[in-house]
């Protein structure tokens, strides 16, 4: 890639009011920031991907946790692929592609020691997804928190999401016995079972979900990762078999609410059952990344794992694309391509 002269200014997003429950167009703002040239170690980026994800929801409330909080008036953040336009740092010329933290903004001064290179031969919104966080979180959640031996059980929820469709993916290619995944529409169902390869799905929306595993999973689960959170946990509680294992990954089916969650309510079950319900952060598990990209990459190459995004034009449609993810309207990973 050539190189290129950096505008003036350029534009970001930012928080412009916390979310009372269901995140609103309103509380985001689209605003005009000068660029900042690089000082000594820090590179310029133009971003080409975005990445938007169900954890940024957390990061909009003004509560301490694991990440502090987006800051009100101040520019958003996430996972970010694009190209250096201009380098003050050892190791990086303008044309590199390079992956960074500092998204939801088209021009981003980031320090070079929290970028990295990437091949850009492989298509870049792919750092962002099956080569990136997204599947890292499936990968070492699965074989390293959940430790998935072959012939277990495996329930998914949110499985058709971006994390949820590698986990279903990769416990089939690591000798599952039975993959058993839950997502909100006929059209989901069908891709997983259809593309994806679980081999049974079911609409949480149909009927309770206890009920539906019961049918899809009569002999019980052995290993249950968990995106959602609630319901789906406390039926997963309740088909979990003795030493049954579960991943707490995400709970975004409580994201959004205003009250305390009325599920599980089953979790003394976890006493006789000597249940191991684990969380996990990806950012544990770093130094899984070269086994993670050697496997997974070869799996790709070799046509055996599915790589699905959902992909946005356009920068100034960033804020939509973050609320109709919170709506389930993906399949697979969601990213925002900056050029439209």
């Amino acid at each position: 890639m050539a190189e290129q002269e950096a505008p003036a200014t350029a534009r970001e997003w930012h928080l412009a009011a916390r979310p009372q429950g269901w995140p609103v167009p309103t509380d985001f703002a689209l605003v005009e920031a000068p660029v900042r040239t690089p000082g000594p170690g820090e590179i310029l980026v133009r971003n080409a991907y975005l990445s938007v994800d169900p954890y940024m929801r957390g990061r909009m409330n003004d509560v301490k946790s694991y990440v502090p909080p987006f800051e009100l008036g101040r520019p958003m953040d996430g996972g970010a692929v694009g190209y250096v336009v201009a380098s003050a740092a050892e190791g990086f010329a303008p044309g590199d592609a390079v992956l960074h933290g500092l998204g939801w903004r088209e021009y981003a001064t980031v320090e070079a020691k929290r970028a990295v290179k990437v091949d850009p031969s492989v298509p870049l919104s792919a750092y962002l997804g099956v080569l990136g966080m997204t599947g890292l979180t499936a990968y070492a959640g699965l074989l390293a928190v959940g430790g998935l031996k072959e012939g277990d059980r495996v329930f998914v929820s949110g499985a058709a999401g971006a994390v949820g469709s590698m986990v279903g993916q990769i416990a089939r290619l690591k000798g599952a016995s039975l993959v058993v995944g839950s997502a909100g529409s006929a059209e989901k169902v069908a891709r997983l079972t259809g593309e994806y390869g679980f081999d049974a799905a079911f609409n949480y929306k149909d009927a309770p979900v206890a009920e539906q595993l019961a049918k899809a999973a009569p002999e019980g689960i052995d290993l249950y990762f968990d995106n959602v959170g609630g319901e789906h946990l406390e039926a997963a509680i309740g088909a979990l078999g003795v030493h049954g294992r579960a991943v707490l990954c995400g709970a975004i089916a409580q994201y959004n609410e205003t009250t305390a969650p009325a599920a599980p309510r089953n979790l003394a079950l976890a006493i006789g059952k000597r249940l191991r319900l684990e969380g996990m952060l990806v950012g544990d598990h770093a130094a899984l990344q070269p086994q993670f990209v050697a496997e997974v990459g070869g799996w790709l190459a070799e046509g055996r794992l599915r790589n699905e995004e959902t992909v946005v034009g356009g920068f100034e449609n960033t804020a939509d694309a973050f609320l109709d993810l919170l709506r389930g309207g993906n399949a697979g990973k969601m990213v925002v391509r900056l050029d439209g």
